[in-house]
């Protein structure tokens, strides 16, 4: 294990919410607290990530959003790491073999809101995540059509897991993915930024995945 990495142990099931967190605030804070409820899990790692290719616009700097992630979220099952940028890793799939294999015997889900199930097919190597670890998808009541709307979940259709068998998801063959309904803060990042809560974000850079 590299130094300074998180601790897990064989056996364990770690979920990993990625983001920009730009910035992070009590939403992201909920929905781990209730992903890590419903899914059984041991731990949440918040992998923030140096930017996002599906974004134009650059996020704050790193070392501004994971201070401020560490503050929002002072869980210490909830582990505020930059492990993308020390893996040297762009995208999502990437991230994923590299952690499996740092970490032989740990069950990592994959966290992610209901929002990028709808565009989860324009990730890069997006059927890949699948086949290294389970999908776990937040969502706010009322969120059902995105589900039926969703090309991944239309085309992995027979791999979903029923809401009722949440806490077992991290055990599941692959492919697997499960949909939650669960109450939802109403705060973003997007609406924080617009209503000057937050600067730093820097013009003309794209962020990663």
């Amino acid at each position: 294990m590299r130094q300074g990495f998180p601790i897990a142990t064989r056996g364990q099931s770690i979920g990993l919410l990625g983001g920009s967190f730009d910035p992070a605030h009590a939403g992201h804070a909920h929905i781990t607290r209730e992903a890590m409820r419903r899914f059984g899990l041991d731990q949440v790692w918040w992998l923030v990530s140096p930017g996002n290719p599906l974004k134009a616009r650059g996020p704050a700097p790193m070392a501004q959003r994971i201070a401020q992630a560490r503050r929002v979220m002072r869980d210490p099952k909830v582990k505020v790491t930059g492990l993308e940028a020390e893996l040297g890793t762009r995208y999502t799939a990437e991230t994923l073999a590299r952690l499996c294999a740092l970490y032989p015997g740990v069950r990592f889900v994959w966290l992610m809101g209901a929002d990028n199930l709808a565009q989860f097919h324009r990730w890069e190597d997006w059927r890949t995540i699948l086949s290294l670890v389970p999908v776990g998808v937040l969502a706010r009541p009322g969120h059902r059509m995105v589900t039926r709307q969703a090309r991944a979940a239309q085309m992995f259709a027979r791999a979903r897991i029923r809401a009722e068998a949440a806490r077992h998801l991290a055990c599941a063959d692959l492919p697997a993915w499960c949909f939650v309904q669960m109450p939802m803060s109403d705060l973003s990042s997007s609406s924080i930024r617009a209503q000057g809560g937050w600067r730093g974000a820097a013009e003309g850079r794209r962020e990663w995945t």
